[in-house]
């Protein structure tokens, strides 16, 4: 981004910054948004930072964002590391340019598959699911929570919107489309970090290589879904297929060519899961290192569940739940930023001038550790999402999920699904976690814990 400012207004930036290089000292290309986040806490609200000639100026504070979020101002603008998702999932609804006709045409026709209506046809299947979570969990005493987190969200999102099944839960190694998943998303969030011409190219030449096979692979596990479909016609209606493939077929305004509904169903099967996985693992982080908190949520679910899985109407009556969610998206949302791209010469704040064209990255980690939140945000306080606080905030003070009309469009089946998960867990597992453990985060893109595990066994009533 280049940012044009007032005359008397600079921006911060790292110290001991090098010529050509730039601010290179400190940065770790496995830890971007980590080090971003000590940066803002360093350097204030907004500052810029620039590597090897490429600047990238990044927003957290409360009232810099609510005037980015303004969309008669602002549209969405795809960050470097975003834009190197375009390879594999073109113009799907996260990775399209606003201009592209696809996004209009896809947001229209799989609006309705997100409606409330649309949930209660998606809630006995992901009741499902998270069963089949807990038979897997009953043949363990301990558990990569991350990895199984990530087996559930998937399996859950193939079944509900494809109708086709991973079979995570029986497979005895994690399905290859998650290795080859994890590894696109890593390489291209460290590629975008560098991006110096030739050199680049010579840094990941290798990883380059094993990229296109995992790209590969992809494509041929979205070929066996829809082929799947067509050959069989088995499938729940009105699934998100089921509403492509209709479309297509009966000319209907918003279809969408061959080739975008790849796109569409790259975008859901890896947005649909990977975030709500790190989502899950985080609270399950908190949860379980709160023992009292853990019982206040157990004693809710038993309280508003009873003894066996929800009714749809009953999933979003666990409010303690919701704010255990809530808190950990706070701390750790699992999409971490987003960038917006002025329509027009503009001013935010206290007079930085922003060109037509010109971006900026909203760290969302940051925005989320605002003064808003209250005193020590870097704690864990579900508190926080009491209905008298967050009317307290600023609206734009919490993002997890985007703004605006690009914000993600599934979040109501996430939260939902993260719910039943959350709320089962409680009602049927007893956890004991490692007291030597302490948070590691691993950015691949989406943010998850990195080598937490649990011991499990079954709730002693």
């Amino acid at each position: 981004m280049v940012t044009t400012l007032a005359p008397d207004v600079s921006l911060p930036h790292p110290p001991r910054r090098l010529p050509v290089l730039g601010d290179v000292i400190g940065m770790n290309v496995t830890t971007p948004v980590q080090d971003a986040v000590r940066l803002a806490q360093e350097l204030g609200p907004i500052f810029e930072r620039v590597v090897m000639g490429n600047r990238f100026v990044v927003v957290s504070g409360v009232d810099l964002v609510t005037d980015l979020n303004d969309d008669t101002r602002f549209t969405k603008h795809l960050g470097p590391a975003v834009e190197g998702l375009r390879s594999i999932s073109g113009d799907g609804l996260f990775t399209a340019y606003s201009d592209e006709p696809n996004w209009r045409k896809a947001h229209d026709l799989l609006r309705p598959a997100f409606t409330q209506a649309a949930m209660r046809t998606y809630h006995d299947t992901m009741v499902e699911v998270t069963r089949d979570l807990l038979s897997y969990w009953r043949t363990r005493d301990r558990v990569d929570v991350s990895a199984d987190m990530t087996k559930l969200t998937l399996e859950t999102i193939g079944r509900t919107a494809f109708s086709y099944s991973f079979d995570a839960f029986t497979r005895s190694e994690p399905h290859p489309f998650v290795g080859a998943m994890v590894r696109t998303l890593t390489h291209n969030q460290r590629r975008e970090v560098i991006r110096v011409p030739i050199l680049t190219d010579l840094w990941f030449r290798n990883r380059d290589r094993r990229n296109e096979e995992d790209k590969a692979f992809l494509a041929g596990v979205i070929d066996d879904i829809v082929r799947t479909r067509r050959d069989h016609g088995v499938g729940q209606e009105n699934d998100l297929l089921d509403i492509m493939l209709t479309a297509a077929r009966d000319a209907d305004p918003n279809a969408l060519d061959e080739v975008n509904i790849r796109h569409q169903i790259l975008t859901f099967l890896i947005a649909g899961h990977e975030t709500t996985s790190g989502a899950l693992s985080f609270a399950l982080y908190y949860l379980s290192r709160d023992p009292e908190l853990w019982a206040q949520a157990r004693a809710e679910i038993d309280e508003v569940w009873g003894d066996g899985p929800p009714a749809f109407e009953q999933v979003a009556k666990a409010r303690l739940v919701r704010r255990i969610l809530d808190e950990a998206l706070r701390l750790w949302p699992t999409a971490p930023g987003y960038a917006r791209q002025a329509l027009t010469d503009t001013v935010i704040g206290d007079g930085y001038r922003m060109k037509k064209g010109d971006w900026a990255m909203i760290l969302i980690p940051g925005l989320h550790r605002d003064p808003v939140f209250g005193e020590n945000t870097e704690e864990f306080d579900p508190d926080r999402f009491l209905s008298g606080a967050v009317r307290a905030r600023p609206a734009q003070a919490y993002k997890p999920f985007g703004t605006g009309e690009r914000a993600c469009i599934g979040r109501q089946f996430a939260v939902h699904e993260a719910m039943i998960a959350l709320g089962t867990v409680l009602q049927n597992v007893d956890v004991r976690p490692d007291p030597d453990y302490r948070l590691r985060i691993e950015e691949r893109l989406t943010l998850m814990p990195k080598g937490f595990e649990l011991s499990i066994s079954p709730r002693r009533r």
